[in-house]
């Protein structure tokens, strides 16, 4: 199934479920921008719209319906997606709209949802950079479908550890001591990582010895 066939299936599927405003909500609220991120952000990713719902109703504390641009709820998970334009709306913003604004975000959340807001220009025009953080942020919530081997959680965390350190390397005695391992088992590890592309040695002022080991540009996507 095509991006426009399982689009057009999806929007009319919840327009069969609702009525009234709800209704007129979808049919005037699902647009452009709306589109644009199903199309360039996540159907290349998931293939599929399960657990998303359009121009989802959420009552605030002034008892005020809000129209967030989808709900993506997958069993007790609870999103909140939103593509912002940097039109009129915010343009013309006064402080007590911006406050309203900011007030409702922080309700949403104490209601157990997460909210995510991609920018439309970022949607528009780096849709891979969008992708990688949404899928990014997902896969910490959500569990991953094939069983993980011991092994490449241990090289996850690794690499983890190193993007968090200053200068995104580290030495085999930094890595025996964070993760409590002895000094062969991190130096097994660090050279596994290298040969599958993620590591690279950095090598002494000799070039003998390899004094630590840095990331690869580009490798991280994979332990997200």
């Amino acid at each position: 199934m095509n991006f426009e066939t399982a689009h057009h299936a999806f929007i009319n599927k919840h327009l069969e479920l609702r009525s009234s405003e709800r209704r007129g909500r979808l049919e005037r609220g699902h647009g452009h921008g709306e589109k644009l991120f199903l199309q360039k952000v996540w159907w290349p990713l998931y293939r599929n719209f399960e657990y998303l719902h359009p121009e989802y109703e959420i009552i605030d504390w002034r008892k005020r319906p809000y129209f967030s641009d989808f709900a993506y709820l997958p069993g007790s998970l609870k999103f909140i997606i939103e593509i912002k334009g940097y039109g009129p709306h915010v343009r013309d913003m006064d402080r007590q709209k911006y406050c309203n604004e900011l007030n409702r975000e922080i309700y949403i959340q104490t209601l157990g949802y997460r909210i995510i807001s991609f920018a439309y220009d970022d949607v528009s025009e780096q849709p891979e950079l969008c992708q990688y953080l949404l899928q990014t942020l997902l896969n910490r919530y959500q569990a991953q479908k094939q069983p993980v081997q011991r092994t490449v959680m241990a090289e996850s965390e690794i690499i983890r550890y190193i993007l968090s350190s200053p200068h995104q390397s580290v030495s085999p005695k930094e890595i025996s001591l964070h993760f409590q391992i002895n000094h062969r088992t991190s130096v097994k590890m660090l050279k596994s990582l290298c040969h599958k592309g993620w590591l690279q040695p950095i090598h002494s002022g000799s070039g003998q010895r390899i004094h630590r080991y840095a990331l690869v540009a580009g490798s991280v996507g994979y332990f997200a």
